[in-house]
């Protein structure tokens, strides 16, 4: 009921705007209204979202009674905030019941790619999770949905490296980007196959500034590639061992990796500067062209 309140009501603003008696005032009570949707349609996504987390698979019964009207919130005229929503309601399908991802995939997949370039950073984040989660949930070179992900990497990029990416009301969205690329590099294409210019575009986007959930999926998958002596990442003579360094500090420092959520990763992070603390001559050239404030973290770092 829920759901189909907020179309019927948009359905009404978009004659209301139409009317000849639209001003200023009209658009304030529409704008209100498009409030009272967003908060609406967020508490139903929450509750769909806990009852795939609860049930996973054995949900897809009931969902599949309400499929209709999240479809319905995809089409090209309804508003972004159906638009996000509706987008993460198909994420946790993808999450928690992805054996039925092929059932639906039709209603949503074109949407996916279409939504990571949206003008709404909300509608961008879902779309940009979605793809990332279709690459965790089907792995592998023969990932059924290896060509999709694939084909949704040069939207990412433009994503990530538009001017306006790192705004305040961008970054999420974009950080969600940069997780998706790692996702698909990690468990679509694997490490092994990218080249040195691939990862090192990959690299220049790190670090991660606020989505510390996200972070942990692309701070893995940095120590995966350092823990592995990738030499396309470590460069010749070791070149990029400070920038990683840095990048890994400065993610201690914002709080993106924090031992008390992630002490997995933590672990990780500091057994790669024990490693370098074992060659005194490396570190002291890396200490030497850090800045302090990155001084002060890493000499607290256990040795």
């Amino acid at each position: 009921k829920a759901v189909v309140s907020t179309q019927s009501t948009g359905e009404e603003r978009k004659k209301a705007r139409k009317d000849e008696d639209y001003d200023e005032e009209v658009e304030q009570t529409i704008e209100e209204e498009l409030d009272q949707d967003d908060y609406l349609l967020g508490k139903v996504s929450d509750i769909i979202h806990n009852l795939f987390g609860v049930y996973g698979e054995d949900f897809v019964q009931i969902f599949d009674s309400l499929t209709e009207y999240f479809v319905a919130m995809l089409a090209p005229d309804r508003p972004s905030l159906e638009h996000q929503w509706a987008i993460c309601v198909f994420d946790d399908l993808i999450d928690y019941a992805p054996n039925s991802v092929h059932k639906y995939q039709g209603h949503f997949l074109k949407q996916l790619m279409e939504f990571l370039t949206d003008s709404c950073p909300g509608v961008r984040q879902a779309a940009a999770y979605g793809v990332g989660a279709l690459a965790v949930k089907f792995p592998g070179p023969d990932s059924p949905y290896k060509a999709f992900c694939q084909s949704c990497i040069p939207r990412l990029v433009n994503v990530i490296q538009g001017s306006t990416s790192r705004e305040e009301d961008n970054v999420t969205a974009t950080e969600n980007c940069i997780s998706a690329i790692t996702k698909i590099f990690k468990y679509i294409i694997l490490a092994e196959n990218l080249d040195e210019a691939t990862l090192l575009t990959w690299f220049r986007w790190l670090p991660i500034q606020e989505d510390e959930e996200e972070g942990v999926h692309i701070y893995n998958f940095l120590l995966d590639l350092v823990e592995a002596n990738n030499p396309h990442l470590l460069g010749s003579d070791n070149s990029n061992v400070r920038d990683i360094v840095m990048v890994l500090a400065e993610g201690i420092i914002n709080k993106t990796i924090r031992a008390e959520e992630e002490p997995e990763l933590m672990s990780r992070v500091e057994a790669f500067f024990r490693s370098l603390q074992a060659n005194e001559q490396l570190w002291a050239g890396i200490i030497s062209q850090i800045p302090d404030t990155h001084k002060v973290l890493l000499s607290g770092q256990p040795t």
